[in-house]
């Protein structure tokens, strides 16, 4: 299993490999979760040539820390950036998205605003489930492409905080889903939410390859079986 040195003890990570790479996804998870919460997900991704990474934050899965709430974010901030290195060493010229749902998503947010030169290999950013400190912390929108995410019925996290944190950022798409709530992902509308990551995601890869090196795969042809593999 694989580990690294975090701000609050041994980190534990998790690696869905895809056989042949054109994309890399790396997944922070929301409060009370952990990376393996996430399998069916990230095999769907990498059936089709995404490669994922997903973290255990401290105190959570099989990190070291303590288990009483969460570490500070801050602190989660550089261990996802830590974890962000490690799959840009792995795959350096792919296209990087940074994910996260929840406290992911505001660990994400912290992350791309902390000044590190990690934060100049990520590519996009998605959100989902955004917390409403994004708002009340006045926390800027990352400074690259950003998706963000959000179930019209989310009662941990109402959806008005992340409209108006949204309201002006011309970097940041905000993509509401009625009756879905916190956990989009494992929701019955799944299947939208996979479908509109899939084509936030093609958009970015190919802005990122130059012409001629983009693959055969239409972005129509990935998001349907994408979208189909994640329903199961």
């Amino acid at each position: 299993m694989p580990f690294f040195d975090g701000v609050n003890g041994r980190v534990h990570y998790r690696r869905w490999p895809a056989a042949r790479p054109r994309l890399v996804l790396v997944f922070l998870h929301g409060l009370g979760q952990q990376s393996a919460d996430y399998h069916r997900f990230a095999r769907a991704m990498n059936r089709h040539d995404i490669d994922v990474w997903g973290i255990d934050h401290a105190g959570h899965g099989l990190s070291e820390g303590e288990t009483d709430g969460h570490a500070p974010v801050e602190d989660l901030a550089v261990d996802a950036l830590t974890l962000v290195e490690r799959a840009r060493r792995e795959h350096g010229g792919l296209p990087l998205v940074l994910m996260g749902h929840s406290l992911g998503a505001g660990t994400a947010l912290i992350a791309m605003r902390s000044g590190s030169a990690t934060v100049s290999a990520v590519d996009a950013v998605v959100l989902i489930g955004t917390p409403p400190q994004a708002e009340a912390w006045r926390i800027p929108s990352p400074p690259v492409p950003t998706l963000a995410l959000h179930g019209c019925d989310d009662r941990r996290a109402p959806v008005e905080s992340i409209r108006r944190w949204a309201t002006g950022e011309a970097l940041v798409d905000l993509v509401e889903f009625p009756d879905a709530g916190h956990d989009l992902l494992h929701e019955p509308v799944r299947r939208q939410v996979a479908r509109t990551i899939v084509e936030f995601m093609e958009r970015r890869a190919r802005a990122a390859w130059p012409p001629g090196q983009q693959e055969g795969d239409s972005a129509a042809s990935m998001v349907r079986s994408i979208v189909s593999a994640i329903a199961r």
